[in-house]
């Protein structure tokens, strides 16, 4: 009888493959050992958090928030426009024939037109001057620039015009660490997911 359990011990052993370990499976990472203890050592990415916390008045603080909400409304629009510039700039950089260099400028003017014309009108004075010191942050250029590198002298002067009649300057530059530097931290905020 004791024979039969001893041939059936090895017998158990094939049939069941059994490793206490299987290297093939395991992934080799680097260790520390601290304390006598070693531990598995698996560097992070680097996490930066922008925390801001507004020191003021209560009626500073009642402007802060609406400033956080127009610069939330204007600042995905001057990301749009500064893609849109990219864009357009690469496609008109391949036409050489200038008259249809101009047909062209004219036909994504409509279209432009017809799809965001709506949207931009529908934005305050306060966010429309935002938007023009964002379009500078994203392109490097001030929006009467822009304007005048599309559509010739002309017509920028007669846009020009208009937005002074409503308090706005398409000259406006953008300065991050002076006047607009609540307006680079609420971007800066936005940008890191935290507004």
């Amino acid at each position: 009888m004791k024979s039969n359990k001893l041939f059936l011990i090895p017998l158990f052993f094939l049939v069941f493959n059994l490793n206490a370990q299987n290297n093939a499976d395991q992934l080799p990472i680097k260790a520390i050992v601290y304390h006598g203890d070693t531990l598995p050592y698996l560097p992070l990415d680097t996490i930066t958090y922008y925390y801001y916390k507004f020191e003021g008045t209560n009626k500073e603080y009642i402007a802060y928030t609406k400033l956080v909400r127009d610069v939330k409304k204007a600042y995905p629009y001057a990301k749009l426009i500064a893609n849109k510039v990219n864009e357009i700039n690469k496609y008109l950089n391949t036409i050489n024939n200038p008259k249809e260099l101009e047909k062209e400028k004219n036909r994504l003017e409509k279209e432009l037109r017809a799809q965001y014309e709506k949207d931009i009108r529908n934005l305050t004075r306060t966010q429309g001057k935002i938007l023009i010191k964002l379009v500078y942050r994203e392109t490097s250029k001030t929006s009467y620039n822009l304007i005048k590198d599309y559509r010739g002298g002309f017509l920028t002067s007669l846009y020009q015009g208009i937005a002074r009649i409503f308090g706005l300057d398409l000259k406006e530059t953008y300065d991050p660490n002076g006047k607009d530097r609540n307006i680079e931290i609420i971007v800066t905020l936005i940008e890191n997911g935290q507004l």
